[in-house]
């Protein structure tokens, strides 16, 4: 028999779905389609938790589930979107290749997914992070890898030879690789009230982010994870 306890599992699994789909669609190369797959694994990440509070039920076996699918939505598929972005932008081009086939060239894309199995672990036996994060959460992670994916299916201002280039995306990797299993803490997005007091740093933060995305648009996804980065390094948030 279907019971409400298994409402937040069953909207835990479209996430997984959505990123089981996203991952196809970067590897038939439609970026587009992938966004809005991990746009939607991104809501449906938000709602089995605040689906589980509305009808508390919350369980282990849920959070375990939940940490599952977020390694697929926010672990692999930043890692595939690595992957796809190096062997496009290798130099020549293989003779007759397909669309996405292997390459050692670049592996070092996956790396992140790694990184971010690390992570996942760690912090489901951390109980740390109760108010703000420690370390890049996999969804951030995901956003900026997400941004350069877009850029280059635009050619955005003409950048999309630049983050293809292994110049770029190598540092990237190592950067956020580094930042998912980092110490460092990260202010959450979770509002306190209405008040502009203890929000600060969050309404700067969005206020900048919509600036960003007005000028930039499809673009804007990597300057936005950017300036959450500069934030946290240059007034970090109190650790809880």
């Amino acid at each position: 028999m279907f019971s409400k306890s298994q409402i937040p599992n069953l909207i835990t699994l479209l996430n997984l779905f959505c990123g089981c789909a996203a991952i196809i669609s970067v590897l038939d190369q439609q970026f587009v389609a992938a966004f809005w797959f991990l746009f939607a694994a991104g809501w449906f990440d938000f709602g089995d938790g605040l689906a589980a509070r509305l009808l508390g039920v919350s369980s282990e076996h849920g959070k375990e589930l939940d940490s599952l699918a977020d390694m697929v939505s926010f672990g692999a598929v930043p890692g595939v979107i690595y992957y796809t972005l190096l062997f496009a932008g290798q130099d020549p081009a293989p003779a007759s290749a397909p669309a996405i086939g292997w390459s050692w060239y670049a592996a070092p894309g996956l790396v992140v997914t790694l990184f971010s199995a690390l992570r996942l672990a760690k912090f489901n036996l951390d109980t740390r992070q109760s108010e703000n994060f420690i370390g890049v959460a996999t969804p951030t992670s995901t956003v900026f890898a997400v941004g350069l994916m877009l850029i280059y299916d635009q050619d955005a201002f003409g950048w999309a030879a630049y983050v293809s280039s292994p110049l770029v995306l190598f540092p990237v990797i190592a950067l956020f690789s580094y930042l998912l299993v980092s110490e460092h803490p990260m202010f959450s997005f979770k509002i306190k009230g209405a008040k502009w007091a203890g929000n600060e740093t969050r309404i700067i933060f969005a206020a900048l982010a919509l600036a960003l995305l007005l000028a930039l648009r499809a673009a804007a996804f990597p300057f936005i994870v950017g300036v959450y980065l500069v934030i946290n390094f240059l007034a970090p948030p109190p650790r809880h």
